[in-house]
């Protein structure tokens, strides 16, 4: 009778829902059915390993998602010729660059994508009786800077960290304000990350 043809239907219905999606009344918060796939509503967010969960529990993997670098400097002191007139400080050797966003010749960060980044300088003065002071540049303009200049200290250090809010393409570089640094091994280091992207 029709009571078996609707029992039946039922149950083939049953049959051809996935498993993991229960029938019961829809709410925010019960998974729910869009072309007989099962998808959860749940928050936006990012997961472990750098993908984006979207409102509708897709994971989207993305490609620059994953940001760091650390740099330091080896050999020449600062200024060089290379530095005189940007007063750049350069650096020649490059310990980490997940996503290769520092740029090793110009020594200049530039970011894939809009997002709370961190960075990090520790630089070392190379002579005593004299100042060193470095900045931190955001887009040209100095963000935040460090100085060291005990006059009786050969080897004094200049360190500051920061987190900054960038823009796609966003650069950001050491400036060496005032005084030499130290080249020979290491001693001075530019590091940077992507805390997580906005």
């Amino acid at each position: 009778g029709c009571g078996s043809c609707l029992g039946a239907a039922l149950a083939l219905l049953l049959l051809l829902l996935p498993a993991c999606c229960p029938v019961r009344a829809q709410n925010d918060t019960e998974p729910i059915v869009l072309e007989g796939k099962c998808l959860v509503v749940c928050d936006s967010s990012p997961s472990a390993d750098g993908a984006v969960t979207s409102s509708l529990g897709i994971s989207v993997r993305s490609g620059s998602a994953k940001v760091a670098f650390s740099a330091t400097r080896s050999t020449n002191h600062e200024p060089s010729e290379m530095s005189n007139r940007t007063m750049t400080i350069y650096f020649d050797q490059v310990l980490v660059n997940i996503g290769n966003h520092f740029d090793l010749a110009s020594s200049i960060f530039v970011a894939p994508r809009k997002g709370i980044y961190s960075f990090s300088f520790h630089v070392v003065k190379v002579y005593n009786r004299q100042t060193i002071q470095v900045s931190l540049m955001q887009n040209g303009y100095p963000v935040i800077s460090a100085f060291a200049g005990d006059q009786d200290v050969t080897r004094e250090a200049a360190s500051n960290g920061v987190l900054l809010l960038m823009e796609r393409e966003d650069k950001v570089h050491l400036k060496l304000e005032r005084g030499n640094l130290m080249g020979g091994w290491k001693y001075s280091t530019f590091s940077g990350f992507l805390v997580f992207p906005l």
